[in-house]
């Protein structure tokens, strides 16, 4: 047994039935170091922008859909109202945005991009392509990715995993 051990400390590996505890077996893992360094790689293209990581991902949204409800828009963005309402009040404060009281519903927030939050979608345009060639992956490839990635965290979070 303690040769076993003193072998196994040696090496510095695991023996080959635990093969499920190696760290680039671990799609957890995978993920997470993929993010860092997706993070890594948008940091200067938004730090040009003056924006955030999650406050551009505010901005695609309502790039997509102006006028949306705080809550409609956490919902998109996976994000909770204690983490969305700072944001957005930073964001109301730099002129990207503004936040109003819904005229049908006075306990709705909804958001609308200011003057300023539209234009800057001209300055953004090119970050997608950007990545895209950062990556040094087809466009196709890419699209695959991001959709099974994505059908990943739909099953994992309605508990189909």
């Amino acid at each position: 047994m303690l040769a076993i051990i003193h072998s196994m400390s040696s090496k510095r590996t695991l023996p080959a039935n635990d093969a499920a505890l190696r760290l680039d077996n671990q799609l957890c893992f995978a993920l997470y170091s993929a993010s860092l360094a997706m993070t890594k790689l948008y940091k200067p293209l938004l730090e040009a922008l003056q924006l955030t990581y999650p406050q551009y991902l505010v901005m695609l949204v309502l790039w997509e859909t102006d006028g949306m409800s705080v809550s409609a828009l956490g919902e998109r963005l996976f994000l909770d109202s204690g983490t969305l309402t700072p944001l957005l009040k930073r964001m109301e404060a730099s002129g990207l945005l503004s936040r109003q009281r819904s005229a049908q519903d006075e306990r709705k927030v909804e958001v609308f991009l200011s003057i300023e939050g539209r234009a800057l979608k001209a300055r953004a345009i090119s970050i997608p392509a950007c990545v895209v060639a950062a990556s040094a992956c087809p466009v196709p490839e890419l699209m695959s990715l991001t959709g099974q990635i994505q059908t990943l965290r739909d099953r994992i979070s309605s508990g189909h995993n």
